[in-house]
C-alpha cells in the first residue's frame, strides 16, 4: 500500500510542475510585445498616403527581452490581421517610424508617423498615416517602416492581437501560427 501512495504523489507533483511550467511560460508572454519592420525598395507619399513601392513580401517581427521571440509573416496576412480582434490596430492604430535612405542624399530621412487603413496595390503597400514628428518626404530611395507595438494594450488581432500568444503577441486570431517560427519553409 506504501508503494500506491508513493506512485500517487510522485504523479500529483509531476503534474502541479507540468501545470507551473505551463503557467510559468502563459506568464512569460503575458509580457510579449511584437515589432514588426517592412522593407521596401523606395518610397512616395502626399499629405495623407505612404506609398511603399516594390515592398518585401515577408513582415519581419520580434519581441524584447526576456522572450527573444522573432520570425516573418506573409504580408498579405498581416494586412487582413490589421483589424481582426479586440483592440486590433485598426481600433487603436501603431506608430512607426519610417526611415528612408534618401535617392540622392548621404543621411537618412526618419519621421514618426501614425498608420492605418494597409492596402495592397499590386507590389507596393499604401498606408493612411498622420505625422506625429518629422517631416514625410515626398519620395525617397531604400526605406524600412518600423511598426510599434503589439504587445499587452495594442496591436493586431485577438487575445493578444493577432500573432498569437495573447495580447497583439504570436498566435492569436489575426495571425494565428505565425509566431516563434520561421516562415521561410513557405508555411505561414
Amino acid at each position: 500500500m506504501p508503494h500506491t501512495h508513493t506512485g500517487l504523489m510522485g504523479t500529483l507533483v509531476a503534474t502541479a510542475l507540468s501545470i507551473s511550467s505551463t503557467m510559468a511560460v502563459a506568464d512569460q508572454h503575458e509580457d510579449l510585445t511584437l515589432l514588426f519592420v517592412q522593407t521596401s525598395a523606395s518610397m512616395k507619399s502626399d499629405a495623407q498616403h505612404l506609398r511603399m513601392i516594390d515592398v518585401g513580401e515577408q513582415t519581419v517581427y520580434f519581441s524584447d527581452r526576456p522572450n527573444r521571440v522573432a520570425g516573418h509573416i506573409h504580408l498579405d496576412k498581416f494586412v487582413t490581421g490589421w483589424s481582426k480582434g479586440e483592440d486590433s490596430f485598426a481600433e487603436n492604430p501603431p506608430n512607426a517610424v519610417l526611415s528612408e535612405y534618401g535617392d540622392k542624399s548621404e543621411e537618412n530621412n526618419l519621421v514618426v508617423i501614425e498608420l492605418s487603413a494597409p492596402v495592397l496595390d499590386g507590389d507596393d503597400l499604401v498606408y493612411s498615416y498622420k505625422t506625429v514628428d518629422g517631416t514625410m518626404p515626398k519620395s525617397g530611395g531604400a526605406s524600412s517602416l518600423f511598426i510599434d507595438t503589439f504587445g499587452p494594450g495594442g496591436g493586431v488581432g485577438a487575445v493578444y492581437h493577432g500573432v498569437g500568444v495573447g495580447r497583439r503577441g504570436p498566435g492569436a486570431t489575426g495571425w494565428a501560427g505565425v509566431a516563434v517560427r520561421n516562415c521561410g519553409d513557405g508555411d505561414c
